[in-house]
């Protein structure tokens, strides 16, 4: 399974939001120069997780971004959900005979279906607040100090 860069971006937005002081306001322009991500592309992705209630977007001179729920309450397979589109792992067209016949058995659709939700199982264990668990590691990543 391969997560589109745009969930990707997502995840790192909370993560940078979230390990900041709740008080704190972070810019789309720090979050991209700790990522090297484009400031175009962050824009969307923080109007998205803002459309979504995850952060709150502050606009002005002195706005910025800051989680809108504590990270615990912030679950990582609810994120991942919101931000892909679909969860097909396999994609048949339908329109070829040929085609048709290469469709998965009714097996093999269960073991797929099977595997999507144990790949969901997993994220749900796991919230924000894990990924900042070792703060002073997701600093240093983030090149700001402690």
């Amino acid at each position: 399974m391969r997560l589109k860069k745009y969930t990707d971006y997502s995840l790192r937005v909370l993560v940078y939001v979230g390990s900041k002081e709740q008080d704190h306001l972070s810019s789309i322009k720090e979050i991209s120069q700790a990522f090297d991500i484009s400031q175009n592309h962050l824009s969307k992705v923080v109007f998205h997780l803002g459309k979504l209630e995850l952060i709150q977007t502050i606009r002005g001179r002195s706005g910025g971004i800051k989680l809108l729920e504590r990270p615990e309450n912030i679950n990582l397979g609810d994120v991942i959900r919101k931000m892909e589109s679909d969860f097909v792992l396999i994609d048949y067209v339908q329109s070829d005979s040929k085609e048709e016949a290469l469709k998965p058995s009714g097996q093999l659709k269960y073991a797929l279906e099977e595997a999507l939700q144990s790949f969901f199982y997993v994220l749900n264990q796991y919230t924000l607040k894990d990924l900042l668990h070792e703060t002073e590691e997701v600093n240093k990543i983030l090149h700001y100090e402690t």
